[in-house]
């Protein structure tokens, strides 16, 4: 019991990330559902696509997936992760108050940061695992050609990352952004109870 409390202390930047993946979960997976039709239909799954539909659909994905780590970042205020990001990346004085945060609280939780990458390495490991187990170990990628829901000259990547783009790929992006706010201390700590 002690163990299995302090590994929860020790991983609260993970938890943060499951926490708010949970909580925010139909916003994340409607924007993730928009990556994963794009990508879907960029690979061929609904026939062939000309150059310019291409280049269009990745502006679409990228779009989405910039908007889930913005989302994130703001804690579900896109102007405020704007912010952020722009403070992040334009602002030299921000940056240099962020880094010296950083490294004291990388410093003083360097186990907490350590754990909860560990915890979110074997998350992903588990969510490719059943992706590709359901792409291949299944008759998923059958079944859909012969129902004619996607196309007949479509590879199994259709599935692998429709199915990436609806979990792992939103997942880390959330994990990335918490980190950010984790590490800089804009993220309210999770209690445990003793």
């Amino acid at each position: 019991m002690i163990l299995s409390v302090r590994i929860l202390k020790n991983s609260a930047w993970v938890i943060q990330a499951l926490l708010f993946f949970k909580n925010h979960l139909s916003v994340i997976l409607g924007l993730g559902l928009i990556a994963a039709f794009g990508r879907a239909a960029q690979l061929g799954a609904f026939g062939p696509v000309t150059s310019f539909y291409h280049y269009l659909l990745e502006i679409i994905i990228q779009s989405a997936r910039i908007s889930i780590f913005i989302y994130t970042l703001g804690l579900t205020n896109l102007k405020m992760g704007v912010v952020r990001l722009k403070k992040i990346l334009s602002d030299k004085n921000t940056w240099q108050e962020h880094g010296k945060i950083a490294v004291r609280k990388i410093k003083k939780e360097w186990v907490s940061l350590l754990t909860s990458f560990v915890i979110y390495l074997i998350i992903a490991f588990i969510i490719n695992s059943l992706i590709n187990f359901a792409t291949y170990q299944t008759c998923l990628y059958f079944k859909l050609k012969t129902s004619e829901i996607i196309s007949d000259k479509a590879s199994e990547w259709v599935i692998i990352l429709f199915l990436k783009n609806i979990s792992v790929i939103p997942f880390s992006l959330v994990f990335n952004a918490v980190f950010l706010l984790w590490i800089t201390n804009k993220m309210k700590p999770v209690s445990f109870n003793n």
